[in-house]
């Protein structure tokens, strides 16, 4: 307890963290003291606050999610009554799961300032206590509080933390701390108007037990935001700043996975570059400061990364149709079968069309197989996860297959995404080809595969690409309608397609006249799109060392004239 300016700062234990309350002060022995058990404190009047409610408005991007959440939130709240008379049990919770940073927290504080309910959130790790028995109390005190209340919300943050799954957990704590939450979640009165909404990072990692209908009734993901999202997230964070320009949808095409955290951090980030300027400058801005620039944006978006793909080995790709060189049907084919469905999803709608979520491309090597994922990628405007066949093995049982969930739970957090498996058939031979453990292993690789693949509906958003060299040897079972059902031959180029590529490979390329590359296209005859960029690295590495070996010279021979007319000099 410290005295200030007729004020006393109370440090008081609430519940699981040390907080400051803030009282004015009528009477104090002394400039400072301890509060103990002992010590007799008489409260009248806190110091007024002014009110710092979130709402649904200040929640931009998540409009699906937002109405989910409200539907079980507000109904449970405000109409308990009908759920007793219709017979059927309130909702009890909802587990919130996602990257960190797409808006778990911020969504419950928004419901709790709407619905105008008794707000309690705690966080995992601060429960855990070392005194035994103490996280167990702690839990029982926060439900206990929001019992009190006439509408309460308790969030529980990074709850995998503390009700991890009892079988793969070796700690006694973490058993008692599941077992406690199960009880507290059963034992809700049904008097009391309280709902508990979990968040956390990883939903698979919770105890099952705490999954089911009853506890945790609603699972709903809070993933990376699209582009129309981010639009969305832009304008709520910059609506009170003053701008220049009509700029942020192409911001928003600019921020492939950044999160609600990360859009706020760029806003924030292009005000400081305009402040900084401000000042830099000496600009007037008493009355009306200059408004926020594009470039205050941009400059912004080079200082900033996102947050929300950083552990997913996630690019967005910077290579599109313009870098690669003929190929004019193979393009045209993936524009009908991959862009087609991502950019005009509604056209399939209108005619109750599927589309296809996969493609298989072969061919021989180095005809460009990568190059055109990622153009694809690019061209849609997605995400892009790049992975060869031979990085999902490992030696341990079941690992490989667990590799194989953790990619597609990484796309279904990254979507809309455009999956690349390169050198596919390292993993997905027929199965059956293969003997002894490591052909069994192989099989259950393809089969968990297979699952993925399946589970992946037409409103998840996520599109495979695979690659091979050998057709032959996949798995029937892939290449089936439904999951790699459209199969598209890479041939090597002709020469129009060899002339595209050397143009593309050398459109920043200083040519000189001589250069004449209808001649190099007709003389490279079976020669692959990789050949064609070799020769072209080659040529401009041979013209660097020509440049260097010249410039050398010239200065050498600059030195020796200097040197000459020193010595005239000196006889003169």
């Amino acid at each position: 307890m410290a005295k200030e300016d007729n004020q006393i700062l109370v440090y008081v234990n609430c519940l699981f963290t040390v907080a400051g309350i803030v009282f004015k002060a009528k009477e104090v022995s002394g400039n400072y003291g301890k509060v103990t058990g002992t010590t007799s404190i008489t409260v009248v009047e806190a110091v007024s606050r002014p009110p710092r409610s979130v709402g649904y408005s200040d929640v931009g991007g998540l409009t699906k999610q937002l109405s989910q959440i409200r539907q079980v939130v507000e109904l449970s709240l405000n109409h308990p009554q009908l759920f007793e008379k219709y017979g059927v049990k309130k909702p009890k919770g909802i587990l919130l799961y996602g990257p960190p940073g797409t808006g778990k927290t911020y969504i419950a504080r928004a419901l709790a300032g709407e619905v105008g309910a008794f707000f309690l959130t705690i966080s995992g790790p601060e429960i855990v206590d070392k005194l035994a028995g103490q996280a167990e109390n702690n839990l029982r005190l926060a439900f206990e509080e929001c019992e009190k209340k006439q509408r309460a919300i308790l969030f529980i943050d990074e709850i995998d933390s503390i009700a991890p799954k009892r079988d793969k957990t070796q700690g006694e704590l973490e058993k008692r701390i599941v077992a406690q939450l199960l009880t507290l979640m059963d034992g809700v009165k049904s008097s009391a108007n309280m709902i508990v909404i979990g968040a956390t990072n990883r939903a698979n990692a919770i105890d099952p037990a705490l999954r089911r209908p009853g506890r945790f009734d609603q699972e709903i993901s809070i993933g990376i935001p699209d582009m129309s999202a981010r639009f969305e997230i832009l304008k709520v964070h910059t609506r009170k700043m003053k701008m220049q320009g009509n700029f942020l949808e192409q911001i928003a095409r600019d921020t492939h996975g950044y999160v609600g955290a990360d859009l706020a951090a760029l806003c924030a980030q292009a005000a400081m570059n305009r402040i900084h300027e401000i000042v830099e400058n000496k600009l007037p801005y008493d009355s009306d400061p200059p408004p926020v620039t594009q470039k205050d944006f941009e400059d912004a978006l080079a200082a900033t990364n996102a947050s929300g793909l950083r552990e997913m080995a996630v690019e967005t790709p910077d290579v599109g149709w313009e870098d690669i060189g003929g190929l004019d049907d193979v393009k045209n084919e993936l524009a009908e079968t991959i862009q087609g469905p991502i950019m005009h999803p509604e056209e399939y709608n209108v005619f109750g069309m599927s589309p296809s979520r996969g493609v298989l491309f072969y061919g021989p090597p180095g005809c460009g197989k990568t190059l055109i994922a990622k153009a694809v990628a690019k061209e849609c405007g997605v995400n892009f996860i790049s992975v060869k066949g031979p990085e999902l093995l490992n030696q341990w049982f079941g690992e490989s297959e667990a590799n194989v969930r953790d990619l597609f739970d990484k796309a279904r957090a990254a979507a809309p995404c455009v999956i690349f498996f390169d050198e596919i058939d390292s993993i997905a031979k027929s199965r059956g080809s293969s003997e002894g453990g490591a052909g069994a292993a192989s099989d259950r690789v393809i089969n968990q595969l297979l699952t993925e693949m399946d589970g992946i509906g037409p409103k998840k958003k996520i599109f495979i690409i695979a690659a091979t060299n050998r057709p032959d040897v996949i798995d029937p079972a892939l290449t089936r309608p439904g999951r790699l059902d459209q199969l598209i031959y890479i041939p090597l180029p002709d020469e129009s397609s060899r002339l595209a590529i050397l143009r593309a490979s050398l459109r920043r390329t200083p040519c000189g006249k001589d250069v004449n590359l209808e001649y190099i296209a007709r003389m490279t005859e079976d020669f692959s799109g990789a050949d064609l960029a070799e020769i072209c690295q080659r040529a401009c590495k041979l013209a660097i060392r020509e440049r260097v070996a010249e410039r050398k010279k010239f200065e050498e021979e600059r030195r020796e004239r200097a040197k000459d007319g020193l010595i005239l000099v000196r006889r003169c």
